[in-house]
């Protein structure tokens, strides 16, 4: 194993090489991506071969967001240094529909201006930011080719990004968030009120009571998707955290972007996210949304169930946490078929601190999960929690096995199917240590005791006939 340390941002940061590959040289990412029809808790391209994605993502990594005015320019080439540092291959790509945010909505204290947004401000007359009013019919330019470019610039790099159209959470929680919002009836030059009901919030731009917003709205997506639609690590994201009555939306948006995408060269994955606050999981199964991240029910924090295939599950943090979470989740997700992804605060500039070391373990456990998605055949591996007294248990049976002991020690592994002996490898993710054990011999149950003691521990067993 080797050691590589990087000077970024005025932190350093120490990058592990392991397994005999460099995570720093991945090749670009290639697609477009699409269900796995062999195995569905994945996507996959034109290979057939299963694709795990993993990943950190940031609120300020496309609109810049900052307490400044304006504020500075997020530094996106850096960001990816980052990313590779820590072998991720996934973000969301974040939008911001207000111009303003006020983080005491997030128990914090700051207020934010967030630019750029995707139509020109070109009054006459100011918005409520005091800056030109927007212009609803008439695009920014600069917001799209930020766009294209930043997606353009992962896929270099072998990262694949889920582009957000929209965001529900700022008008529903940050404090005055609808009177920055450019279709509050202040802030543009097209009559466009938003405001349906009056109440001063303006949660009906997320319904479809307003045949006008949404033709704007689907003019704005079509736009987007003419942007990036020939580029194949994109994925959409309608809209982040958006409230329970804005389904019926979504899924008009959902069916939009695959209509829209039919006449196109390439057809890209549509996923839908938790609905803040009291939306259900079901809502997201029983959508036409092709990848979902669901909320803390059904146990997606502690004890995540194992996905079934109905929907690949990106299973992210923002929506269980917030900032949260430990290294035991992200190989709970990965060993029950889901997708982990970890909402950083990253510079700490937006919300938390910056580059908070006790993030650490989520970040490179996120990495080393990668790491093993490539080494095995995850296209015919399952959960199969029945394999492993652990419970935690990603396995070809007969072929290969992932096991993930929480509290270390020993663990019990069904090895009924296996003819013959196993290797048996196992790796620490608190010390990044590697080691390699006498095999097993197949045909029935084993004990295995870890070398690590009680910490917590992955186990790689692959049949001695498997190449």
């Amino acid at each position: 194993m080797r050691k590589i340390y990087l000077k970024r941002l005025g932190v350093s940061i120490i990058v592990f090489c392991l397994f005999g590959q460099s995570i720093l040289h991945a090749g670009p990412a290639t697609g477009p991506l699409r269900v796995c029809k062999a195995n569905p808790r994945y996507f996959t391209d034109s290979s057939g071969k299963a694709i795990y994605l993993t990943g950190s993502h940031t609120w300020s990594n496309l609109v810049d967001i900052a307490p400044a005015d304006p504020p500075p320019p997020f530094e996106f080439g850096s960001y990816l240094d980052w990313m590779q540092q820590y072998n991720h291959n996934f973000m969301r790509l974040w939008t911001w529909e207000l111009v303003k945010w006020d983080t005491k909505g997030n128990q914090e204290n700051k207020l934010h201006t967030a630019t750029p947004q995707p139509w020109a401000r070109t009054g006459p007359g100011n918005a409520s930011d005091g800056k030109p009013k927007f212009n609803l019919k008439q695009f920014n330019e600069v917001y799209f080719d930020r766009v294209r470019q930043r997606v353009a610039a992962s896929c270099d790099r072998g990262i694949y990004v889920s582009v957000m159209l929209f965001e529900g959470w700022g008008i529903q929680f940050s404090p005055n968030g609808w009177n920055s919002h450019p279709f509050h009836r202040d802030n543009n030059v097209n009559g466009i009120d938003g405001d349906l009901d009056g109440d001063g919030k303006g949660l009906e731009i997320h319904t479809l009571r307003s045949p006008r917003i949404t033709a704007l709205q689907e003019a704005y997506v079509g736009k987007l998707i003419d942007t990036v639609n020939d580029l194949d690590n994109v994925l959409y994201e309608i809209s982040n955290e958006n409230h329970p009555p804005s389904t019926e939306w979504q899924y008009h948006m959902i069916n939009f972007i695959q209509n829209y995408e039919k006449s196109k060269p390439k057809q890209h994955p549509v996923g839908m996210t938790f609905q803040y606050k009291g939306g259900s999981n079901a809502t997201l199964f029983e959508s036409p949304a092709d990848w979902i991240s669901p909320n803390p029910e059904g146990g997606y924090r502690d004890n995540p169930p194992a996905a079934d295939g109905r929907k690949v599950i990106l299973n992210d943090t923002d929506h269980l946490w917030g900032i949260g979470g430990n290294q035991a989740w992200v190989w709970k997700s990965f060993l029950r078929g889901l997708n982990p992804l970890f909402m950083d605060p990253y510079d700490g500039v937006v919300l938390g601190t910056s580059f908070d070391l006790k993030w650490e373990p989520i970040r490179k456990s996120m990495g080393y999960t990668l790491r093993f998605a490539k080494r095995v055949d995850l296209t015919q591996m399952t959960p199969r929690d029945d394999l492993a007294s652990s419970t935690y248990c990603l396995a070809a049976p007969g072929k290969e096995y992932l096991v993930y002991l929480p509290e270390g020690n020993e663990v019990t592994v069904d090895l009924a199917d296996v003819s013959g002996q196993v290797s048996v490898e196992w790796f620490n993710p608190n010390t990044e240590e590697s080691k390699i054990a006498e095999p097993a011999t197949g045909g029935a149950a084993r004990k295995l005791i870890s070398p690590f003691g009680s910490d917590d521990a992955v186990l790689y067993l692959r049949a001695k006939s498997e190449k």
